[in-house]
């Protein structure tokens, strides 16, 4: 893979917890599956409009490059709704993003886990 000059932490996140004190839910904790060097990269513009309840939301995809040697725990794999959080970015902006797993790609002669995710955006 070619030199990574973003890093991220790729999780899923945990199912509500109900908290007996307040009765309301709270998120759960993290399964964190990778955490480190990444490349952050935007595909060709492909952005999508989608209603979600009374919002309208923006997809755009993104390619996630993490190294070839990067492992995630034992009897996990990365599957499309775990969440990457960009910590950071060459680019600025993306830093503090959340990008949703799409899919991923495999093949034996790469030199990177390709992630293809997408950004929410309202």
């Amino acid at each position: 893979m070619a030199a990574a000059g973003d890093t991220v932490r790729i999780h899923r996140p945990g199912p509500p917890v109900f908290d007996q004190t307040t009765g309301e839910e709270t998120p759960g904790a993290d399964l964190v599956l990778y955490e480190g060097p990444a490349r952050v990269k935007s595909l060709a513009r492909t952005d999508t409009e989608v209603q979600a309840g009374q919002e309208e939301l923006r997809l755009r995809d993104y390619e996630v490059a993490v190294p070839w040697s990067a492992s995630v725990p034992a009897g996990e794999v990365i599957r499309p709704g775990d969440q990457i959080l960009i910590t950071a970015a060459a680019d600025q902006r993306l830093s503090g993003s959340t990008l949703w797993v799409t899919g991923r790609q495999f093949g034996s002669l790469t030199s990177a886990w390709r992630i293809y995710a997408e950004d929410r955006e309202a």
